[in-house]
C-alpha cells in the first residue's frame, strides 16, 4: 500500500509540474513572440532541447541520475521522429488557420486511442470514450473559431498528428519495455531532437515568417526572455516524458487540453485577451470532461488493482512464468506549447 501511495503521489507531482511549467512557458513565449516580435518558434525549440541536454548532462556528471545505455538506433529514430513532429506542428500552424490547427491538436486524442487499440490491444471503456468526447467538444467550443481548409495544410496536419501520436506512444513504450526512466530517455534522445531542429528550424522559420533568425536584432529584454524560456523548457521537457511514462499518451493529451483552458484563462486575466461566453461555456464543458475522465480512470484502476489482489489472481500469478515489470517514467518536449499566436501564428514548445 505504501508503494502504491508513493506512486500516486509521484503521478500527482508529475501532473502538477507539467501543468505549471507548460502554462509558464506558454505565457513566456507568447510575450516573446507576440509582444517582443520574436517569431522563430522552431529555432527556439531547438535551443530548448540543447539547454535541456546540457542541463541533464551536468546533472548526470554530478550523479543526480545514472545514465543507462539504450540501443543507438532506437534512440536516434525516436529522437528524429519527435523532432520531425515538432516541425510538422509548426508548419501545420503556418499553413492553416488557427481554428484548423486547434482541430489538429484535438484529433491527436482519438487517433492515439485508435493506434493503441489496433496495435497495442489496449481497451478503452465506453465511459472513458464518452469523457474524452465531452472534453474534445468543450475545448473545441472554447478555442476553435475559423476553419479554413487547404490541401497542403491538411497534409501537414495529418503528418503532424501521425508523428505526434507515434512519438508519444513510443515514449511510453520504450520506458516500460526497456525499463529506463524518463530522465534517462530524455538525456539519450534530446541531442538528436535538438540536431534535427537546429538544422531545419531556421529554414522552417524563414519560410513561415519571411525573416532570418540570424539577422534578427537581439535586444537585452529579448535575450532575457529567450533564456527564461529555455530554462522553463527544461522542466517542460522533463515533465512531458515523466507524465507519459507514469500515465499514458492519452492522459498526457487530456492534460494538454487542461493547459489550453488555463492558458485561455490566464490570457484573459493577465494579458487582457478577448473572452466571450462561448469561451466560458467551452472551458466548463472541457473541465467536466476532464473530471469524468479522471474519475473513470481512477475507478477502473482501483477495480483492476482489486482484481490483481484477489486470491484467484494471486494463484495465477504464482503459476505464471512471466513477471510483470514496472516501467520507470517519463516526460517530453511540449508540443502543446504550440499555443495559439494570433499576431505571429507561431507555436511554442
Amino acid at each position: 500500500m505504501g508503494e502504491m501511495s508513493g506512486f500516486q503521489l509521484g503521478v500527482i507531482g508529475a501532473l502538477f509540474l507539467s501543468v505549471a511549467s507548460s502554462v509558464s512557458i506558454v505565457i513566456c513565449n507568447k510575450a516573446l513572440m507576440s509582444h517582443l516580435g520574436f517569431p522563430f518558434a522552431t529555432t527556439l525549440t531547438s535551443w530548448h532541447l540543447m539547454v535541456t541536454y546540457c542541463t541533464l548532462h551536468v546533472a548526470q556528471r554530478f550523479n543526480f541520475f545514472e545514465n543507462k545505455s539504450i540501443d543507438m538506433q532506437t534512440v536516434m529514430l525516436f529522437g528524429i521522429l519527435n523532432g520531425v513532429s515538432i516541425g510538422f506542428l509548426n508548419l501545420s500552424l503556418g499553413f492553416n488557420s488557427i481554428g484548423f490547427y486547434q482541430m489538429t491538436k484535438l484529433a491527436i486524442i482519438p487517433f492515439t486511442v485508435l493506434l493503441e487499440t489496433l496495435f497495442l490491444k489496449k481497451q478503452f471503456s465506453q465511459k472513458i470514450k464518452f469523457s474524452l468526447f465531452l472534453l474534445l467538444v468543450g475545448v473545441g467550443i472554447a478555442s476553435i473559431t475559423d476553419l479554413q481548409l487547404n490541401l497542403v495544410g491538411t497534409i501537414l496536419s495529418l503528418l503532424a498528428i501521425i508523428t505526434t501520436c507515434v512519438g508519444q506512444i513510443l515514449t511510453n513504450t520504450i520506458q516500460k519495455r526497456l525499463n529506463v526512466s524518463s530522465t534517462q530517455l530524455l538525456y539519450q534522445s534530446a541531442p538528436f531532437q535538438a540536431a534535427i531542429l537546429f538544422v531545419s528550424g531556421p529554414l522552417v522559420d524563414q519560410y513561415l515568417t519571411r525573416q532570418n533568425v540570424f539577422a534578427y536584432k537581439y535586444s537585452p529584454i529579448v535575450l532575457g526572455f529567450i533564456i527564461l524560456s529555455c530554462l522553463i523548457a527544461v522542466s517542460v521537457n522533463f515533465s512531458t516524458f515523466l507524465v507519459i511514462g507514469k500515465t499514458s499518451p492519452v492522459t498526457y493529451q487530456v492534460l494538454g487540453h487542461l493547459k489550453t483552458c488555463l492558458v485561455l484563462g490566464f490570457g484573459y486575466t493577465l494579458l487582457h485577451d478577448p473572452f466571450t461566453e462561448r469561451n466560458i461555456i467551452g472551458i466548463l464543458v472541457a473541465i467536466i470532461g476532464m473530471g469524468l475522465y479522471s474519475y473513470f480512470c481512477t475507478h477502473e484502476n482501483k477495480k483492476k488493482q482489486l482484481g490483481d489482489l484477489s486470491p484467484g489472481s494471486q494463484i495465477k500469478d504464482k503459476n505464471s512464468s512471466t513477471p510483470l515489470s514496472g516501467g520507470k517514467n517519463m516526460a517530453h518536449q511540449d508540443k502543446e506549447s504550440h499555443e495559439v499566436k494570433k499576431s505571429t501564428k507561431g507555436s511554442l514548445v
